[in-house]
Parts: structure tokens; sequence; C-alpha cells
């Protein structure tokens, strides 16, 4: 069972098989629950070159023969020039080598690789099921949502690598956040219109209750964006301690850039502590759900996906605050990125089946 799979798999309460008509959209259900676990893989390979450093390796866009590596020397070299002319390598590497070079080179060549693939097993299908009606209504208009984010993901993705390779040694923290959101809706778009495929029994969820699921999965998707702007200031390098920042619970030297707003987005202390503090308000929120919801509709569906939910937001903050202590090692960086997508994902699917019920 595929990762986005078991995110959807505990709403399932029923559903009426045996119709032609549910088996094929059964076979919907499957290719978008397939691409949002692409998506998934993408965003944790985009998380891994960036925290190898190697978004920048590739200095050209080129969709369709981009697809193959060098395959000879001298296109190694050619490739390995190309990256000496941006200052990332006169500035950070050096002294870096042609063999050295292609770790970071696989890296950056593999996410792509990724990206085209996914755009395969999405739109080949598309057609498909669009050629047979079976994508009217209500989840035509959420695979068109779903379709619109994919096509803009690579062409932000390259704006993104674009303001690196000329006056800066890294990738803008704001196209940065903006690629990351961007995939992460995408995901929460597939899973959505795979929810709404499910047929469930109804089970009693207060409008409160849907009111603060949205409310929740929208506050980790903002997170989702808090988090990409402390890579991108390398902002998860500094105050390494927990639960004191600089040996404060309000460090000095918040909001001391003018105007004011530019604080939220380019100063790190300020963008790590309002990561901090969401971090707190996610954790808060998520244990109320699951509490309300277990009081409220005991031993159902609905009280289990809310469980679920405060067990991974714990998971998540405490997983973030060992990344920080240890100076963001990558495995800790990635297993951080990993559970902020499984909680948003869950989150969506909560969401969506809770409007349903």
């Amino acid at each position: 069972m595929s990762a986005a799979e078991s995110l959807a798999a505990p709403i399932a309460d029923a559903e009426a098989e045996g119709s032609p008509s549910s088996r094929k959209m059964r076979g919907v259900r499957i290719w978008l629950l397939l691409v949002a676990a692409l998506v998934f893989a993408m965003v944790l390979v985009g998380g891994a070159t960036r925290l190898t450093e190697s978004g920048l390796s590739i200095t050209q866009w080129k969709p369709v023969t981009g697809v193959l590596p060098p395959l000879s020397e001298a296109q190694w070299q050619e490739e390995f020039a190309r990256y000496k002319q941006i200052p990332q390598y006169s500035q950070l590497n050096p002294d870096m080598n042609l063999e050295g070079f292609k770790p970071i080179f696989y890296w950056e060549w593999s996410h792509r690789l990724l990206a085209r693939i996914i755009g395969l097993v999405f739109i080949l299908p598309l057609l498909w099921f669009w050629r047979q009606g079976l994508l009217a209504g209500a989840v035509g208009r959420k695979v068109l949502v779903a379709t619109g984010l994919l096509a803009l993901e690579p062409i932000v993705g390259w704006w993104m690598v674009a303001s690196g390779l000329s006056e800066r040694v890294e990738v803008s923290q704001y196209r940065l956040a903006l690629h990351l959101l961007i995939g992460a809706a995408t995901f929460g778009a597939l899973l959505w219109a795979a929810v709404g495929l499910r047929r469930r029994r109804r089970e009693a969820a207060s409008r409160r209750l849907v009111a603060v699921s949205g409310v929740l999965a929208a506050l980790v998707f903002c997170q989702l964006g808090f988090g990409a702007l402390v890579a991108g200031l390398r902002a998860g390098l500094t105050f390494n301690t927990w639960p004191l920042m600089d040996g404060r619970w309000i460090p000095e030297g918040l909001f001391i850039l003018q105007p004011w707003q530019r604080n939220l987005f380019e100063d790190v202390t300020t963008v790590q502590f309002q990561h901090r503090l969401l971090a707190y308000v996610v954790v808060a929120l998520a244990l109320w759900l699951a509490f309300a919801a277990s009081r409220a509709a005991p031993a159902t569906a609905l009280a289990r996906r809310a469980l679920a939910l405060g067990a991974v937001a714990l998971s998540q903050a405490a997983i973030g605050i060992v990344t920080l202590l240890l100076v963001v090692p990558i495995w800790a960086g990635l297993l951080h990125q990993a559970f902020a997508m499984l909680l948003f994902g869950m989150a969506v699917v909560h969401w969506s089946a809770t409007s349903l019920e």
C-alpha cells in the first residue's frame, strides 16, 4: 500500500462495490493516490537536494533533452564548466572537482526526472479517464485544480533555481517557499479528490469539528511555508536550543528590519521564532481536536482519524526539536520534512472526510 493510500484508508467505512461505474471510479481513486504518493516522494527528494546544496548544480532547463544525464566524459566536463560559472561554485565550492560535482548533479537530476515521471503518470491516465467521462462534476473540478498546480510547479521550480545563478549562492527563500507550497497544495488537492470518491457511513460531525479540522489543515500548510523560509535562510543552524531561544522565551532581536513585514520572511531570528510558535499552535489544536472528536463520536472513524492526527502532530514537533538540537543533520531534516507532509496529508484527509460525514 502506498503512503497516500495509507492516509486515505482509515476513512473507508463502506463502499458500493460490484457495479461497473464503481470499479471505474475506484481506478480513478487509485490513480489519484498513486500520483499523490509520487508528489510526496518528489518533495522528499527536493528536500534532500536542498540539504545537500545540490539545487544549483544544473544551470539549464531542458525539459526534453535533460531527461538523460551526461553519458561521456566530455559531457560531464561541459556540465561542470557551466556550474563553475555561477557564484555558488566560486564562493562556496572553489575546491570542488568533477568527482565531487557528480553527486550533487545526480540529486538535482533525480528531482527533475521524478517530476517528469509524475507528469506522465498524471497526464496519460487523465486523458483516458476524461475520454471515459469519469471526470465530470465535482471530481472533475478537483482534478482540474490539481492539473493547474502540477503545471505551475516546474515553472516555479526553474524560477526558483534561476534566483541562485547570478547574484546569490543559494535560491531565494521566497521562491523556495512558494515551490514547496505548490507541491504541498498539489498533494492536498489529489488527496481531497480521492477522499471524495469514497462512500462512507454517515457520522455525527458538528460544524465546530468540521471548522477546526479545516483550520488545522490551513495552519499546517502555513507551517510548511514557514519551514521553507527557515530552510532558505538556514535559520535552523542558529539558536540550537529548546525550549529557550538564545536563553530566552522571547529572544532579543525580533522585528529589527524595516518595514516590519520583512522580518517575517528575511530575519533569521523572527523566522525561526514564528516557526516555533506556530508549531505549538498546531500541536495544541490537533490535541484539542483529538479530545473533542473522541468525546463527540467515540470508537468511530472520526475519532480514530483525530487521534492519529494528534499523535503525528506530537511526533512532528518532537522530530523538529531533535533536528534543531542536532543542528540539522540531513537524516533529521528529511525526517522532519516527511512528517510535515504526512501531517498535512492526514489533516486534509480528515477535513475532507469529516466535511462529508
